[in-house]
């Protein structure tokens, strides 16, 4: 590796990692708004010599540590929010918070890039340019890195031109312990939502010939979506539509005046996500008329598709043993692929299931039983260090 030293440092680090890590997980918050997560990371860090940038739309932060001299500009990022979800793990620094819990690892990974900062501020006198830190509220469905962007933290008219790179790490806790894992291209989908309302007339259950029932259409709208995936779209190219709720009716014996779909929509590819919207348009309205009904399609778009610059996949940088190349994207959502839009870079995965267990049957993220194993996560300090640090030194050569 390039720092073959930076994982025995962040070891020596790793009890303030954990304990920054628990203190964060006892108290969750959700959404755009993390003042308490931002607050903590703000004392952990209080002695370090950063530059704080903070914006009106969230209350994110992006802290910046230069070198001795100029050069590059790389970005580390993290997300702080939880999700509204009640913790089943029993652990003793569990969320005091009923009904949230921090189930998707964004505790871990503010902590870890504490610890990053930690690691770089001690080599500030080896390195030439700057680096930024992330600390990012609002990834799980509010747009936070899009809303951060906006405010200019990353750069713009107030602080210069964006950065040269950003990377960013996310913890699997049913993945092999401290092995790192990505590709080049797509790593993650787009995701974005519908909402499908087919509107006919209502009436008595025992009459439908004098209705226009809408359940019978809103029922083949759902298979021929299956049916339009599967003979539109390449499957190299992968396209999800999954619809995840059917509404209508309020008694047995009454034919309601509409009915109403709900669902997620994933994609890999720009060409293939207008492509999708348009077509479910189609299809909807289509099955809808043969059925002597209506339908109205609203399609909310979500996180773009998250595309790693192959440039920035440089797996010697990892040491032996420590990768694994995913043979495939991962049809989940990231919205570092935002910043990733702007700025080349790429997101890795690391491991954190508990050292010598079979990480196959280990819960998985957005679990109420979801646990990590925090000796892991000196791994992930060391990682996001060592990819500021041989970017600033080598560019993506």
């Amino acid at each position: 590796m390039l720092h073959p030293d930076l994982l025995d440092s962040a070891r020596s680090l790793s009890d303030r990692i954990v304990a920054l890590r628990r203190a964060i997980h006892a108290e969750p918050e959700l959404g755009l708004h993390t003042p308490l997560t931002m607050a903590k990371v703000r004392e952990a860090l209080a002695h370090l010599p950063l530059d704080w940038r903070e914006g009106s739309s969230t209350t994110g932060q992006v802290a910046v540590m230069r070198g001795e001299r100029a050069g590059r500009r790389v970005l580390l990022r993290r997300d702080m929010d939880a999700l509204p979800m009640a913790e089943e793990t029993g652990l003793d620094f569990a969320s005091t918070i009923p009904g949230r819990m921090h189930a998707c690892g964004h505790d871990t990974h503010t902590a870890m890039l504490a610890g990053a900062a930690e690691l770089l501020a001690a080599r500030r006198g080896d390195f030439a340019g700057e680096i930024l830190f992330m600390f990012q509220p609002g990834e799980e469905g509010f747009h936070g890195a899009r809303f951060m962007l906006e405010d200019g933290l990353l750069g713009g008219d107030r602080f210069g031109p964006l950065p040269d790179a950003a990377f960013a790490l996310h913890v699997m806790p049913n993945a092999p312990h401290g092995v790192f894992a990505g590709r080049a291209g797509p790593l993650m989908a787009a995701a974005d939502q519908f909402d499908i309302v087919v509107k006919g007339q209502g009436g008595h259950a025992s009459l439908p010939h004098e209705t226009r029932d809408p359940v019978p259409a809103a029922c083949a709208i759902v298979t021929a979506l299956q049916a339009m995936v599967t003979r539109r779209f390449d499957a190299a190219d992968a396209v999800v539509v999954t619809v995840t709720r059917l509404d209508a009716g309020t008694a047995h014996n009454i034919i309601p005046d509409s009915a109403r779909l709900r669902g997620t929509i994933r994609t890999l590819s720009a060409k293939n996500r207008a492509a999708v919207h348009a077509a479910m348009e189609g299809v909807a309205s289509g099955v809808a008329a043969a059925h002597g009904v209506a339908a109205d399609v609203t399609i909310t778009e979500g996180f773009p598709v998250t595309v790693c610059d192959e440039r920035a996949v440089a797996t010697e940088a990892f040491g032996d043993g420590a990768w694994r190349e995913l043979p495939a994207p991962i049809m989940g959502a990231e919205d570092f692929a935002y910043v990733i839009e702007k700025v080349p870079g790429a997101m890795f995965f690391l491991g954190v299931a508990h050292e010598g267990e079979d990480w196959r049957q280990c819960c998985g993220i957005h679990s109420p039983r979801m646990t990590v194993d925090e000796s892991a996560l000196p791994h992930g300090t060391a990682m996001l260090a060592g990819c500021a640090l041989r970017f600033l030194e080598r560019g993506f050569a």
